[in-house]
């Protein structure tokens, strides 16, 4: 068989990885950790030596509850969702921050992409087939969302005149 039969077999492909936005790369978080912790000792240290030593141990706990709260941000950050289109299906999988994973496939034929807009402005992205509703993209931004769902339904478009 050659390869444009293999091609018009299994029709255009998509995939895609859906992740989180983190703006701190870790080295970021490293510097930033970093100077809040000296700004916390220096600034410890000074009413060390006025006296009032409990307020030394505040600061230590703001820098772990800082740290705390960014190591969640990050964890949170590992959860992400693959989206695969052929021809004869599509794959939602989602990954959560442990690792577990959910996979939904999908008849590419049937399913609609789409976008409801809450009236707060944002936006919910779902995928819909036989009656079903999946909600999936929940960690990207709006302006991504609608993006992306463009990007899918072009997609499921163009696999659906391939199809015919």
């Amino acid at each position: 068989m050659s390869e444009e039969q293999v091609q018009a077999q299994t029709g255009p492909t998509f995939n895609a990885v859906l992740r989180p936005h983190r703006s701190l790369s870790p080295l970021g978080f490293f510097v930033l950790m970093s100077l809040i912790g000296l700004v916390s000792f220096i600034v410890g240290m000074y009413f060390l030596i006025l006296g009032a030593w409990p307020i030394t141990g505040f600061f230590g706990l703001d820098v772990a509850l800082m740290y705390w709260a960014f190591k969640l941000s990050y964890r949170s950050g590992l959860e992400y969702e693959t989206v695969e289109l052929s021809s004869e299906r599509l794959r939602l999988t989602h990954f959560d921050p442990r690792g577990e994973r959910q996979s939904i496939d999908l008849n590419p034929y049937w399913v609609r992409v789409g976008l409801t807009e809450e009236h707060d402005g944002r936006t919910i992205m779902w995928l819909a087939s036989h009656g079903r509703e999946i909600i999936f993209g929940r960690f990207l931004s709006d302006d991504e969302k609608r993006e992306f769902a463009g990007a899918l339904s072009s997609a499921l478009s163009l696999n659906k005149e391939v199809r015919v």
